[in-house]
């Protein structure tokens, strides 16, 4: 059912509030590390276009339960099983597997219940600035997403679509940004629609097993597709080549932590939900993560 519009200024206010309350905390009472990027954390919102300024090697399995909201004519679920890979090839130079997947997809009216394997989207990033002195690092990179999905849960369409990207982070001791911006460029401009896309967090290490973190992220449809007659695009996971949503951006606020269980093995949580009208497909959602680097 969807919530009522007022929902969301009272929504972001809490969210501001318990992100507010937990980055004030005592500086002096946390353990800071003499490297920042070891501190560093990964974003957990957006998984598929906030990518990490930092070079590492891990494996990245994800869980994300999507509440559908009702502008697509039903709500419902969808869920997402996916792994991420990544491969530092030296310390500037990455492989990145950014997508891929299964998607198992529950609207409650108006379409039935399908699933089926995600398109699967790889490229490289590469650390142009790694200045840890000045804790700054900027990273500039390049992804293609294959149509390899099923069209059940609306992937596979189009010839494809290029992620140009650049994404940065600075420290300030315990306290960190991350902000990451790029062009989604489809091959097929009928069947897929070109968009902007924006993140940001902030996270401020509290101790080793609770780092929390402020994210936003939104996407703005530059051009109109072919696909689904609707005024909204898919957010991250989908792209409808909508026939009407040209200028349309739509926007998510998201709270969460990650935990730095062992040396090499972080968990994540986030819970994200709309800032924008209309909503889209976005109601709300919960991700979880785990992070192994090697």
């Amino acid at each position: 059912m969807q919530q009522p519009s007022s929902w969301a200024p009272a929504k972001l206010a809490v969210a501001g509030l318990t992100a507010g309350t937990l980055l004030a905390l005592v500086p002096g009472a946390v353990a800071q590390s003499s490297d920042w990027k070891e501190d560093s954390v990964s974003p957990v919102t957006n998984p598929i276009f906030f990518e990490d300024p930092h070079v590492q090697s891990e494996i990245r399995p994800i869980f994300a339960w999507h509440n559908i909201g009702d502008d697509l004519g039903t709500d419902g679920s969808a869920q997402l099983y996916a792994i991420q890979a990544r491969w530092a090839v030296t310390d500037r130079l990455a492989i990145i597997a950014t997508k891929d997947g299964w998607i198992d997809m529950n609207p409650d009216v108006g379409l039935p219940k399908t699933d089926g394997w995600a398109d699967i989207a790889a490229g490289v990033k590469y650390a142009i600035i790694d200045n840890r002195e000045a804790q700054f690092i900027l990273t500039p990179g390049l992804t293609f997403e294959f149509p390899t999905g099923n069209s059940d849960v609306f992937q596979g369409n189009g010839d494809g679509t290029w992620n140009v990207f650049v994404s940065a982070g600075k420290g300030f001791g315990n306290l960190r940004f991350l902000a990451n911006v790029g062009a989604i460029i489809p091959n097929n401009g009928d069947e897929e629609t070109a968009q902007l896309h924006y993140s940001l967090q902030a996270d401020y290490t509290t101790c080793r097993y609770f780092i929390p973190f402020v994210a936003w992220n939104a996407f703005t449809v530059l051009s109109e597709g072919e696909g689904l007659g609707v005024d909204f695009e898919g957010f991250d996971l989908f792209n409808f080549g909508s026939t009407r949503a040209e200028g349309y951006t739509q926007s998510v606020m998201g709270v969460g932590f990650r935990s730095r269980l062992l040396e090499r093995l972080d968990f994540g949580f986030a819970y994200e939900f709309p800032i924008s009208q209309p909503e889209g497909i976005f109601g709300d959602r919960f991700t979880f993560d785990f992070i192994w680097r090697f």
